[in-house]
């Protein structure tokens, strides 16, 4: 008679688990820790991960595991213990954050055949840019490997920040520490923040690297990416380079990992397990005693205050590779242009005359808006009524190329009216500008010039980013207009101008962090300029020049920014003086949201008889209702996050539901 074994397993749910099934004798080989099955739970089958083997149970006639997807087991021990992690800090159960760490397509493709290797042409657009070449480091860049060879040869865990202006070479010691980690025998994983950068960054890297390269991240196709985990999983890629996903591949003898721009947001998981990037890349680090590089000219106040407390190894690069001078920035008053042309222009006569200039000598120019669409609002000049979304809390944007009136939170849409829907008047007019509007008036102005946008509407579709940043490179184009995606991390030598059309946007978000995104952007943006031989120019205009995150960005003086604002944060008891979780409530009757949200509050408040957490709210949401759901905020600070966990499992017992109302936790939100 055989010896009955159990499994532990969890699954992609709100539930704590694990929960145990009895292993049948025909698996018992194949069944092990890190094995996906399926199982059933409740009254269907589903996707479990095993998290442990156990010889005997307590419980009586367990249910079978029903089958094995896969005889490999996709989650090693390290994973195991890095998704536990991810699951108590950010709170999600253990089989939400495993989930988070398989590919979609790996667990879709588990039950098919041996997988092809296909080739996906419109990814592999090509750029030649001498970047297989070693080149020499400077002085600065010298200490900096030096540093982080010593940690790669005795196997400590490090955490640099390496903060280098932009231009700096941050890249060529990301590319010089991953060669020596190779050379002993470790692997390498490089984060980006964009997809944007993907190709640019992938290039440089396959220049260096070749085939020890894979890709990983969300613009890839099923079996384009299927395929890349296979390559890492049989050794063939050695070296990673992804957007946010990319922490989780499984490469063996993890010894580097590069965070680039590690200040950027999008490195925050929007969906369950809400995590940031760029902290679990350092617990992965940890974990694997591997070192760990965040890069950034502008670092965020969290990591520099780390840094600058002794937690972190602080690196600068103060200046550009061979001596190239940062760009000249000048504000343009925008203020002063309304009150000399009596209407508000979406150039300035300084930005307007520059471009001219630059253009008739054969340069490049890049024009950033961090706001999409043609017009940002439609309201009618009679009785001020705005064009709202019907299931939203926001203003519809008007988009030129489709003629149609949109939201950008749910996608509803309207052909926009002639007459005003409230008092039929025809004073309906179009307001504010964004990246459609910008390319527009550049057609008009620069009849002669090359033109290409680039934001989310123009490259929805696979391949498009590569193409237009391939056609930039080879001086196809002239104006690059753009949001964010242009910001940061691309290197075009032939750029000497960089137009900031409106700085203000950022600023006037209710977010503690405005002021620190103005200053991340202005300065990212301003270091695509001058990156060649010809030197570069910025113009900045806005609307509030004595602003210090836009003066610290005109002076390009990270320190000068830092030090107002740390004050600010530490006046305020805000990030990283405090850690912060945000409770939202979500609902279609706004009374039963507050309801729950007032009840919540009352049972943390109960629970709350040692004063760790602060408790704030409840208040509406910023933007108080999407998609027909109102929403509510509560907001909860503590010194350690442990403590706001701690409190919201004996609260919400991983319940996502009060009175019917969706929950959702945000931990160190963003």
């Amino acid at each position: 008679m055989s010896v009955k074994s159990y499994a532990n397993i969890v699954i992609n749910r709100p539930i704590e688990g694990p929960f145990t099934y009895s292993i049948p004798d025909a698996l018992k080989e194949d069944v092990k820790v890190g094995s996906c099955v399926e199982v059933s739970f409740g009254n269907k089958n589903v996707t479990g991960y095993v998290v442990d083997i156990i010889p005997k149970s307590e419980i009586e006639n367990l249910k079978p595991v029903v089958r094995i997807l896969d005889k490999a087991p996709l989650i090693d021990e390290k994973m195991m213990q890095l998704t536990k992690w991810i699951s108590d800090y950010y709170y999600s159960s253990w089989g939400e954050a495993i989930s988070a760490a398989v590919p979609a397509v790996l667990k879709k493709s588990l039950k098919s055949t041996r997988r092809r290797k296909v080739s996906h042409p419109e990814e592999e657009v090509e750029y030649k840019d001498g970047s297989d070449k070693h080149l020499r480091p400077n002085s600065e860049q010298t200490k900096a490997l030096d540093s982080i060879k010593q940690c790669l040869d005795n196997f400590l865990h490090s955490v640099f920040l390496l903060h280098g202006v932009t231009g700096s070479g941050k890249t060529e010691v990301y590319l010089q520490s991953i060669a020596y980690a190779l050379e002993l025998g470790r692997s390498s994983i490089v984060l980006v923040p964009e997809i944007s950068l993907t190709p640019q960054t992938v290039a440089r890297f396959k220049a260096r690297f070749g085939e020890k390269i894979a890709v990983l991240h969300s613009r890839l196709v099923g079996s384009k990416r299927a395929n890349e985990w296979e390559r890492i999983v049989s050794g063939e890629a050695q070296i990673v380079v992804g957007a946010r996903s990319a922490i989780f591949a499984p490469l063996k003898n993890l010894g580097l990992v590069v965070v680039d721009e590690e200040h950027e947001t999008s490195y925050k998981q929007e969906d369950v397990p809400r995590y940031n990037a760029r902290d679990v890349a350092i617990k992965r680090a940890e974990f694997s005693n591997a070192v760990i590089i965040l890069g950034s000219a502008t670092p965020s106040l969290e990591s520099f205050y780390a840094a600058r407390a002794g937690n972190y190894t602080l690196i600068e690069l103060p200046e550009r590779i061979d001596s190239r001078l940062l760009p000249e920035v000048e504000i343009v008053d925008m203020r002063d242009e309304m009150a000399r042309k009596k209407a508000v222009s979406i150039f300035s006569h300084t930005l307007k005359s520059w471009i001219q200039k630059d253009i008739s000598e054969n340069k490049q120019v890049i024009l950033f808006l961090n706001r999409r669409g043609f017009s940002t609002f439609i309201s009618c000049r009679k009785c001020g009524h705005v064009l709202t979304c019907k299931r939203c809390s926001v203003s519809l944007t008007y988009h030129f190329h489709t003629k149609k009136a949109t939201c950008h939170h749910c996608g509803y849409k309207i052909d926009p009216p002639d007459i005003c829907p409230e008092c039929n008047s025809s004073y309906v007019k179009y307001w504010g500008i964004g990246t459609e509007k910008v390319e527009s008036e550049v057609h008009r102005l620069f009849p002669n010039a090359r033109i290409a946008r680039m934001d989310t509407d123009a490259t929805h579709k696979r391949g498009t980013h590569e193409k237009i940043l391939s056609k930039f490179k080879d001086h196809k184009i002239d104006i690059l207009v753009g949001t964010q995606m242009i910001a940061k991390g691309l290197d075009f030598p032939k750029v000497t101008l960089v137009g900031v059309i409106s700085a203000d946007t950022a600023l006037n978000l209710p977010d503690f962090r405005s002021g620190e995104r103005t200053f991340n952007l202005l300065t990212q943006v301003a270091g695509r300029a001058g990156r060649g031989d010809m030197g570069g120019r910025v113009i900045i205009q806005t609307y509030t020049p004595g602003h210090y995150s836009i003066q610290a960005a005109k002076n390009h003086d990270y320190n000068d920014f830092y030090g107002k604002e740390i004050s600010f944060r530490k006046e305020l008891n805000l990030p990283p003086f405090c850690r912060m979780a945000l409770l939202t409530f979500r609902g279609r009757k706004e009374e039963k949201v507050l309801k729950a949200a007032e009840s919540i509050r009352e049972k943390l408040e109960k629970k709350n008889k040692r004063k760790l957490l602060e408790i704030l709210g409840p208040a509406p949401a910023p933007i108080s209702k999407i998609k027909g759901m109102y929403r509510w905020n509560l907001f909860l600070k503590s010194s350690k996050v442990e403590s706001i966990t701690a409190i919201l499992r004996q609260v919400l017992q991983n319940r996502r539901r009060e009175g019917g109302i969706i929950i959702t936790v945000d931990v160190e939100p963003y």
